[in-house]
């Protein structure tokens, strides 16, 4: 009897141990499970006419970056983008093909209520965005996470989807 005991407590707590981590990182709060390195899987904005768009084309690279202690920082850019004919002065016309990138940092916070997360932006390519808080609604399951809102300046709808980074 003590044999079956000890060799069903073996079996079960090797099976803990090899549980894959996404189901352990699916523990605890909203906010916890959120901590970590996210990729950019696609991009989708609406504008308030109804216009859909893919800003950073159909094959998007970005990283989200979400730590512990409230920190966050975000890039994201059109993998496509053409390179400066001239390493010294582009053309204007080159940098406004360039333009197919974002980024900004700040902190973040999270609601387990209404599982929103609230970005704060302290800094941002786009100078008009800092100092505003982008609040955010989220879906995380397993290692896919969507992020959707509307950015306050403008109106426009997004819905951006990531992977948890391995």
């Amino acid at each position: 009897m003590k044999r079956s005991i000890f060799a069903f407590s073996a079996i079960t707590a090797l099976g803990l141990v090899l549980l894959p981590s996404s189901i352990v990182a699916q523990q605890g709060t909203l906010r916890q499970q959120l901590v970590g390195t996210w990729t950019l899987v696609s991009e989708e904005t609406t504008a308030q006419n109804g216009t859909k768009e893919q800003p950073y084309g159909p094959n998007p690279r970005g990283i989200l970056i979400l730590d512990a202690s409230g920190r966050y920082a975000t890039v994201r850019a059109r993998p496509d983008r053409p390179k400066f004919k001239s390493s010294s002065q582009p053309t204007t016309e080159e940098l406004v093909a360039a333009r197919a990138f974002g980024a900004h940092f700040g902190t973040w916070s999270v609601s387990d209520a209404d599982k929103t997360l609230t970005l704060h932006l302290e800094s941002a390519l786009r100078p008009n965005n800092e100092g505003t808080d982008v609040k955010n609604s989220v879906s995380l399951v397993g290692d896919e996470l969507k992020v959707s809102g509307v950015i306050p300046a403008t109106g426009v709808r997004f819905e951006v989807a990531y992977r948890r980074a391995r």
